[in-house]
């Protein structure tokens, strides 16, 4: 078992290259290995796990493997279950602080923040007048409402209150009719 502080060539102690080695103990577990000497010192002062699991490396890993980064980006535009369209978003983007906490936006609610030159709260509401999702064009099919005015009760709600105003006149002018057809037929005879 060598020394701690040894150093040896790569060919020595089974490795190929033409490095030097110096066999250390990691300052996190205590893990004694060799490690490769670059401009007369250590590469690496921590082994392989604890570096790991070091804020830095995790920091520089999860901002490698974010947005357009990542080995898996497929262009930051995808599909919901529900069939919306999700958006992603980079930190330094004005709208950024509508998206969720992975920096997805709601493509409907996005575009129109963006027509309106402002970040959407969270209270208002992009409804869709033909019910498709993942129909974003504007004004055609969207537009901005409020909570109380997009709820299924409350539409319908609204709606029956204006069909029995609609009925109520309906019944009126009907009556409007039978008075003045009465009132045509009493002039006509005389």
């Amino acid at each position: 078992m060598p020394e701690l502080g040894e150093i040896r060539r790569a060919r020595e102690i089974g490795h190929k290259g033409t490095y030097r080695f110096i066999w250390q103990a990691c300052e996190g577990c205590g893990k004694e290995r060799w490690v490769i000497i670059h401009k007369d010192k250590p590469v690496s002062v921590l082994c392989h796990p604890c570096a790991m699991n070091t804020p830095e490396y995790k920091a520089e890993q999860s901002e490698r493997s974010r947005g357009n980064k990542s080995p898996t980006w497929k262009g930051g535009r995808k599909k919901t279950k529900q069939g919306y369209i999700h958006i992603w978003l980079s930190h330094d983007d004005f709208f950024y602080p509508m998206t969720n906490s992975r920096g997805y936006v709601f493509e409907h609610r996005l575009i129109v923040a963006q027509a309106l030159g402002r970040c959407l709260q969270k209270w208002e509401i992009i409804h869709h007048k033909n019910g498709v999702k993942a129909d974003n064009r504007y004004p055609e099919n969207l537009f901005l409402t409020m909570t109380q005015y997009h709820s299924p009760r409350i539409i319908e709600n609204t709606l029956r209150e204006s069909i029995r105003l609609l009925e109520g006149q309906v019944k009126k002018l009907k009556q409007q009719v039978k008075t003045l057809e009465a009132e045509v037929g009493r002039l006509s005879i005389l």
